[in-house]
């Protein structure tokens, strides 16, 4: 039984992901993407710390392969305690 969706893959996927604000956690994201999707799959990446400075908001655009490829980013992001919010 395949999962339907309405992208089609390959595409260019936009990952939203928030956080605190600490030295590493851009990092952390764009790894976790990078073991999942492959380097030269990444595009671009973005941060942005909210305003008061406290949460950091990186936005990763890659291109994905397949359903079961986010996923699996999804879940590793998701388990992540580092992680607060992910779109």
């Amino acid at each position: 039984m395949s999962e339907e969706t309405l992208l089609e893959f390959p595409c260019a996927f936009p990952l939203k992901v928030m956080g605190l604000n600490q030295p590493a956690f851009e990092q952390y994201v764009v790894e976790i993407v990078r073991i999942h999707a492959g380097s030269a799959a990444l595009s671009t990446v973005h941060t942005r710390p909210s305003r008061n400075g406290r949460y950091i908001a990186v936005t990763i655009n890659f291109t994905a392969a397949s359903k079961a490829q986010l996923d699996d980013i999804y879940r590793a992001l998701s388990s992540s305690d580092q992680v607060l919010f992910l779109l």
